[in-house]
């Protein structure tokens, strides 16, 4: 289950979490800027489906089956996959100690 508290908007970004959004989206690394808590997959980054689906094979690999995006966006609404942000992916993620 996704962590209930929110990510502070300037609390760093997991790096890892920053690599693989960069490698699922296949964009050059300096597109790593526009990687923030509050930036839409669907709206600001503008992943589409198959970068979707690659990005959840990547985080399910390196982070285990709790980091299961293809399930917590199979459990949303329209708009809230157009709202899911990169904070909403970094709940998914295990805390530092436990990895």
């Amino acid at each position: 289950m996704p962590n209930p508290e929110p990510l502070h908007p300037d609390a760093p970004l997991d790096p890892e979490l920053v690599a693989l959004l960069v490698e699922a989206a296949g964009a050059p690394p300096d597109w790593a800027r526009h990687v923030t808590p509050d930036a839409r997959l669907d709206g600001d980054l503008l992943l589409d489906e198959n970068e979707l689906a690659d990005l959840s094979l990547r985080l399910r690999e390196r982070f285990g089956p709790r980091a299961d995006l293809a399930a917590l966006r199979a459990g949303l609404d329209l708009a809230a996959l157009e709202a899911l942000t990169v904070a909403d992916l970094r709940r998914l993620l295990p805390e530092e100690d436990a990895r």
